[in-house]
C-alpha cells in the first residue's frame, strides 16, 4: 500500500552557486562519500532527500546525513538510511522506498514512493465479500 509520495526539482546552476557561497553545506547535507560527487549529482541527491521528506510527510526525526543515496550494481539509486531517520521510516511502517532521479538541461529531479504492508484486516474484508 502506498503511504506517501514525494517529488522535488532543483535548478543545478543555482544549487552550484549555493554550494560555492556556503562550502559547509556539503557537510550538512551529504554523507562523506556523496560529498565527492559532481554538483549535478549532488543536486539530484538533494532532490531525492527532499522528495523522501515529502513522502514521509515531514522532517521530524530526519537528518540529511543519515540519508545516503547509493547505487545498486545495476546503477539503480537506492536509499541507505541510518540513525533516527531509519527509525522514523520503520516507525511509520514503511517497508519499501522507491526512488527515481534524473538530471538534464540544468535541472535535477527525484521522485519517491513510500510503501507499507497492507492495512491490517484489509485481506479479511476481501475474504468476507467472497464468502457472501
Amino acid at each position: 500500500m502506498i503511504v506517501g509520495i514525494g517529488i522535488d526539482l532543483v535548478d543545478i546552476p543555482r544549487f552550484e552557486q549555493t554550494l560555492a557561497r556556503t562550502p559547509r553545506l556539503r557537510e550538512r547535507l551529504f554523507s562523506p562519500s556523496e560529498q565527492l560527487l559532481k554538483p549535478r549529482s549532488l543536486a539530484a541527491r538533494y532532490a531525492a532527500k527532499e522528495a523522501l521528506i515529502k513522502a514521509l510527510g515531514g522532517s521530524d526525526g530526519v537528518h540529511w546525513t543519515e540519508i545516503e543515496i547509493t547505487p545498486e550494481a545495476s546503477g539503480r539509486p537506492w536509499f541507505t538510511l541510518t540513525g533516527s531517520t531509519a527509525e522514523v521510516v520503520a516507525a511509520r511502517g514503511i517497508t519499501t522506498l522507491h526512488l527515481s532521479m534524473s538530471h538534464d538541461a540544468g535541472l535535477a529531479t527525484a521522485y519517491v514512493v513510500a510503501e507499507a504492508a497492507g492495512a491490517p484486516g484489509a485481506d479479511t474484508a476481501h475474504e468476507e465479500e467472497e464468502e457472501a
